[in-house]
């Protein structure tokens, strides 16, 4: 007769949530803390021979019924819905890939892109900026940008030269990084694929609103002229979606919300226009034009909210590699 008594914590959890029906799972997937979710998933990868009998045992320990309990045959498929639901879409990607393609030491950091973004402010606000700097390198671009809208405007513009001016992590600041997150980070290295420099300033910034962005292009053209147009040449703005392929603006299409494109199309060049709508069905595009000469005035702020939305997709998107950039002299994916 088996035992519950040797089983880790995390084992009877993923034994547990594995029997519960998926939206049950998710429900009880909110009240985890990320680095919680990321053992307990990885354990539930590895179940792929747990018997009735050990469920049976778990289920009985919480004082479950077993009876009703459908058979544990969902594992990849399931935790990716569950996870989803519980997290989102956006927030749940990193965890997903990370748990089911066993990308083993590379989920430390991925802890901050799993939290809402006014904890991770609130969590490095008070650091070093070259901390703060440190950290939101290896974030995921959207994250970091959200997590520096919240500073204050002299922070973040110093935050951001030190991102732009990034030549790599030392190992004392390294160590420093550490202890500063702690146990969330669980002693992980820190993925390599999102160092800093211009490139990496740029694309944070590219995701910020125009106000913000425009004062910290500033503070940085203050200390280095040369560094800032670095930058700007880096920086992928919505006009340069005219430079797009026609195939790459299809695609972009099926992730846009008609309603987000007409706002964002709102006094767009007429030669962006046209390359949007010639993309689109007669009908569709016919819509599209109708909407934008009847809707009424729309705040500036608006329409630059829902074009940095549209370059988040896009950014998405080249980063796939299901389109290509332009970004001054070079293409890249």
């Amino acid at each position: 007769m088996k035992s519950v008594d040797n089983m880790t914590g995390i084992r009877k959890s993923a034994i547990l949530l594995l029997a519960l029906d998926e939206d049950t799972a998710v429900d009880v997937f909110k009240h985890f803390q990320p680095q919680q979710i990321q053992k307990i998933s990885k354990e539930m990868t590895r179940l792929q021979n747990i018997s009735h009998e050990e469920i049976k045992l778990v289920l009985e320990e919480f004082h479950e019924d077993l009876s009703n309990s459908p058979p544990v045959d969902k594992y990849d498929g399931y935790i990716r819905s569950v996870l989803t639901k519980a997290l989102g879409s956006e927030r749940a990607s990193t965890l997903i890939e990370d748990v089911l393609e066993q990308k083993a030491g590379n989920y430390g950091i991925d802890a901050l892109n799993l939290m809402d973004v006014p904890e991770v402010a609130e969590l490095i606000r008070d650091e070093h900026p070259q901390i703060i700097a440190t950290i939101l390198i290896h974030l995921d671009r959207q994250q970091a940008a959200g997590v520096l809208e919240l500073f204050e405007e002299r922070l973040r513009n110093d935050v951001v030269l030190r991102i732009a001016t990034f030549t790599g992590v030392q190992p004392a600041a390294l160590q420093e990084l550490t202890e500063v997150l702690g146990g969330m980070l669980d002693g992980q290295n820190l993925k390599r694929s999102k160092m800093g420099g211009a490139r990496t300033a740029a694309e944070i910034l590219n995701l910020m609103n125009a106000g913000q962005e425009d004062t910290a292009l500033e503070n940085i053209r203050a200390y280095n002229d040369e560094l800032a147009a670095k930058i700007v040449d880096e920086m992928f703005l919505f006009e340069n979606l005219v430079d797009l392929d026609d195939r790459s603006i299809q695609v972009l299409l099926k992730q846009i919300d008609t309603n987000v494109l007409v706002i964002a199309l709102k006094g767009a060049e007429s030669e962006l226009v046209d390359k949007f709508l010639s993309n689109m069905s007669q009908r569709a595009g016919q819509l599209v034009r109708e909407e934008m000469e009847t809707r009424g005035p729309v705040r500036l702020s608006q329409v630059e909210t829902e074009q940095k939305a549209i370059l988040a997709i896009v950014r998405k998107l080249a980063d796939s590699g299901e389109i290509m950039l332009s970004s001054g002299d070079d293409t890249y994916v």
